[in-house]
């Protein structure tokens, strides 16, 4: 098993700063009206495999049981940052990882998100990412099949916001209808930094959310992130070290 060492200056038990809300991809696969409460159980097997082949992550070292996919992992210790969630259920993939976190400097989700589109050009991809820099810092994202994209990044309540692609095509192409986002109260031609994205791209999984509820189960995973990203991860949560 390698050294899950190599990347990191800090040691395993040091204190994280900041705190996590979700950060998780997920895969749906045709059909997409499913219901994530009557998915299939995890495929373990398929998860590792998943996990393994993660953008983010260099190697996986351990795995950890299984835990319900609704359980948000919260980083305690730096040994916590390489902790993941991972699971194959059936026509939808997901995975939750720290890595995916940032503090505006960069957009890790987009770019993983992208790299998963070119894996899965038929796939609804939908990605949330929440993290508490002393203000919190989200970035959003759903990529369709027929190319139809929107992505979202930056400090709710503040600008500057980042944001790519056409919140309406996505909606016109999903069938969101005006009184689903009042619903919700999202006003997609409001400001950007006054929009709650992750309710907005939530719709976009619908029932099929597996990261909603206790049922499915996911994979844990103990990993070994890339350089690039666990340097990322150490000055993001681990400053001055």
């Amino acid at each position: 098993m390698g050294d899950i060492n190599n990347y990191w200056t800090s040691p395993p038990d040091r204190m994280v700063h900041g705190g996590m809300g979700r950060c998780d991809i997920t895969i749906l696969q045709p059909p997409f009206e499913v219901d994530a409460r009557g998915l299939p159980g995890n495929d373990a097997v398929r998860a590792r495999e998943f996990a393994r082949s993660f953008g983010a992550v260099d190697e996986v070292l351990e795995e950890l049981g299984a835990r319900p996919a609704n359980e948000v992992l919260y980083p305690a210790e730096r040994a916590d940052l390489d902790v993941i969630l991972a699971g194959a259920w059936g026509n939808v993939l997901g995975i939750s990882d720290p890595a995916l976190a940032d503090n505006g400097n960069n957009t890790p989700l987009l770019y993983e998100v992208g790299r998963l589109r070119e894996r899965y050009p038929d796939a609804r991809i939908v990605g949330r990412v929440e993290v508490d820099c002393g203000e919190s810092h989200t970035e959003d994202i759903v990529w369709l099949p027929d190319g139809a994209m929107f992505h979202a990044s930056g400090w709710p309540g503040m600008d500057p916001w980042e944001l790519a692609g056409d919140p309406h095509a996505v909606a016109a192409a999903l069938g969101i209808t005006d009184q689903m986002l009042e619903d919700i109260d999202v006003d997609l031609d409001a400001e950007p930094e006054e929009v709650e994205w992750a309710d907005f791209v939530s719709l976009a999984l619908g029932e099929a959310d597996p990261w909603s509820w206790p049922q499915p189960e996911a994979s844990v995973f103990r990993v070994r992130h890339t350089e690039t990203y666990t340097r990322r991860m150490e000055r993001l949560f681990i400053p001055g070290d």
